[in-house]
């Protein structure tokens, strides 16, 4: 850090996503063996209010295609299992 509070080497950079590592949403849902309008529900925002601790479904947005990274999908599956 600098004495005017920024990183030497500029802003942080987003973490690559391994290309091999991306599925679709129908992907997804038959990996985890749920219906694909179950994946949608999960990634909106209003979920947080009917579950308080729980976050949306993490995305990828590339435009008006949606990816999920499956180390992410995992690492929330860990952190909102009932």
């Amino acid at each position: 850090m600098t004495s005017n509070g920024r990183h030497p080497n500029g802003p942080s950079r987003p973490t690559p996503v391994d290309p091999s590592d991306l599925l679709t949403a129908e992907e997804l849902a038959e990996r985890l063996k749920v219906r694909r309008s179950w994946i949608f529900e999960q990634t909106r925002a209003r979920t947080k209010a009917r579950y308080p601790r729980r976050r949306p479904l993490p995305t990828i947005r590339m435009g008006k295609y949606v990816r999920f990274s499956w180390s992410a999908v995992s690492e929330w599956l860990l952190h909102n299992a009932d």
